[in-house]
């Protein structure tokens, strides 16, 4: 009798798929927006450039697939793998930035790519900053107040990382690699003046590497005068302005802008987001404003609800990252920052860019699955115990502690 109330019971249990379904509802629905746009804002330019409307969008396509393959297995894996593999990787990644200086292999005015623009190492940098930091804070949590083992090493490797990636010249990878730092910093527990003096310490060594190849941008040359007068701006600022005018409210339609045919520069990468306010309007610009705020949202859940603070640390830090690189690209498309020419995450065109960022979710989706896990493992002797009690209308127990991790 009362195994079959047990079984009764089961079957009504609410299925749980032990995965973070807003996130991956959020994820898809940006990928999808993000080929739309991505379709639309390339084919002219591929056309010109490949001698295909749709040789941009298929290497896109390619590149997702496999973005997905890695995702799903970083899903499966449990993330405290990257615990031994984050200084390897942080090695691979540094001797990656040295290689692009040394080989000075130059694609659209900077030197940021090798294999001809397939792979970027700045976009490894971004993913192995985070991963990196996340395990080092979390193994000296305990000395994040001693200036020897917790505050100069962090500021040392930030400052190096920095200061390779912003001879590419990169900005928005170097601000991005720097804020991350910060924040995950000040997440381990850090108090701000060790965070500013990190920084303070970054900023010189990033400096000091900055002078071994010293370049001059005209973008941020040209930053404070554009926010004095706006025909003052760069010119790539000033045409991504147009796109947004002449979108208004509601956007021109998908497919009917004109700025992206008339001197827009590049488009499918930088300069997507002004394609995306022209065709779609306010309206569509800030739909996408809210799906990179919802991924920030489900970022720090999925944190707060971590078995441990190495979860925490890198849920929090990959989704501050992503959304970061949006609101670098966004921004900079509306001339509030200077213009960095980072990718815009799920929309813009990139290979290195969309991989890494699916790794991301897949990690972030791997914490909510082992969470989802071990609250599985307290509740089943929790609900036994409530249903045994339940003749007696005595539902209230005390919850057993923490499981161990189903995937250790």
């Amino acid at each position: 009798m009362i195994k079959t109330e047990f079984a009764n019971r089961a079957a009504r249990r609410p299925l749980r798929l032990g995965i973070d379904v807003p996130l991956l509802l959020i994820v898809i629905t940006l990928m999808i927006f993000g080929l739309l746009m991505l379709y639309s804002a390339s084919w002219d330019y591929s056309y010109l450039q490949y001698g295909s409307p749709t040789y941009l969008f298929n290497r896109q396509l390619i590149w997702l697939g496999l973005g997905v393959g890695v995702a799903i297995l970083s899903t499966l894996i449990t993330y405290r793998v990257w615990r031994p593999l984050a200084l390897p990787l942080m090695i691979v990644t540094i001797g990656g930035l040295l290689y692009v200086l040394i080989r000075s292999e130059v694609l659209l005015g900077a030197v940021r790519t090798v294999a001809g623009g397939s792979i970027q190492p700045s976009e490894m940098a971004k993913i192995m900053t985070v991963i990196y930091l996340a395990v080092w804070l979390d193994s000296k949590r305990a000395l994040l107040n001693d200036i020897t083992f917790g505050l100069i090493p962090l500021a040392a490797i930030l400052g190096v990382i920095g200061g390779l990636i912003y001879s590419q010249p990169d900005l928005s990878a170097t601000a991005t690699v720097l804020i991350l730092g910060g924040v995950l910093f000040f997440l381990a527990g850090a108090d701000i003046r060790q965070i500013l003096l990190m920084l303070l310490i970054a900023v010189v060594l990033g400096w000091v590497v900055v002078q071994l190849k010293l370049s001059n941008s005209a973008r941020v040359i040209s930053y404070i005068p554009g926010l004095q007068d706006p025909t003052q701006a760069h010119p790539h600022i000033q045409r991504s302005y147009e796109a947004f005018i002449s979108g208004g409210w509601i956007g021109v339609g998908i497919g009917k802008a004109t700025t992206k045919l008339t001197g827009l520069p590049f488009p499918p990468t930088d300069s997507i987001f002004a394609v995306v306010g022209e065709e779609t309007g306010v309206l569509g610009s800030a739909l996408l404003v809210t799906l990179y705020g919802l991924m920030l949202w489900r970022g720090l859940v999925i944190a707060r609800k971590a078995p441990d603070q190495l979860g925490a640390l890198l849920s929090a830090g990959l989704s501050i990252w992503i959304v970061l690189e949006a609101f670098l690209n966004m921004a900079g498309m509306l001339g509030l920052i200077p213009l960095a020419g980072n990718a815009l995450p799920f929309v813009s065109y990139g290979g290195s860019n969309l991989m890494v960022t699916l790794t991301a979710v897949g990690i972030q989706l791997n914490i909510a699955r082992i969470s989802a896990k071990m609250d599985d493992q307290e509740e089943q002797p929790y609900r036994a115990f409530v249903d045994l009690r339940r003749r007696n209308r005595r539902r209230r127990v005390s919850r057993l502690g923490r499981a161990a991790d189903p995937e250790e």
